[in-house]
């Protein structure tokens, strides 16, 4: 792979994001968002005002995307929250982690103090191996909150790192 451009994203990465989203949520795995979410209300979700949102591309062509945005209002908003999408044909080529590290540092530099990713599916290794591949800590496990479509009711990790 070259060297990933990573960029905010525009309203013609639509489609693009929409490529992305769609497997993703419809296969109801890692994401809470319900899995007959319409095309509408996915890109309203992801791209609200409240998100900061990035693309990542390879050759021009948008292969991963995340959000930025404060975790919390008022006391917490000193926290930042994100979360990660890759494109199937792209998964395992580190796609994620330099999203990751593109992310911690717009956060540093927006003056947040900390990331914290509030429901990481404890099914998912391969996410949970690479936040803490990049310093995140468990610090928190809610016990069965999360419906699998395959594994039943597994736990939701809260994971955190200073910036």
């Amino acid at each position: 792979m070259t060297e990933l451009a990573i960029r905010p994203a525009m309203a013609a990465d639509e489609v693009s994001l929409w490529a992305i989203m769609e497997p993703v949520f419809r296969a109801g795995e890692t994401y809470t968002m319900p899995r007959d979410i319409s095309r509408e209300d996915a890109l309203a979700y992801w791209t609200s005002p409240a998100h900061r949102v990035f693309v990542a591309e390879d050759r021009g062509k948008v292969i991963g995307t995340y959000i930025l945005r404060a975790n919390q209002q008022g006391g917490g908003d000193h926290v930042c929250n994100a979360s990660f999408l890759t494109a199937a044909v792209a998964q395992g080529r580190g796609v994620a982690r330099t999203m990751l590290a593109h992310a911690l540092d717009t956060g540093r530099a927006e003056g947040y103090r900390a990331m914290q990713f509030n429901f990481v599916v404890a099914t998912n290794a391969r996410a949970v191996a690479t936040w803490e591949r990049a310093g995140f800590a468990v610090v928190g496990r809610l016990p069965g909150a999360f419906r699998h479509p395959v594994h039943g009711e597994v736990d939701a990790l809260v994971m955190h790192r200073p910036l």
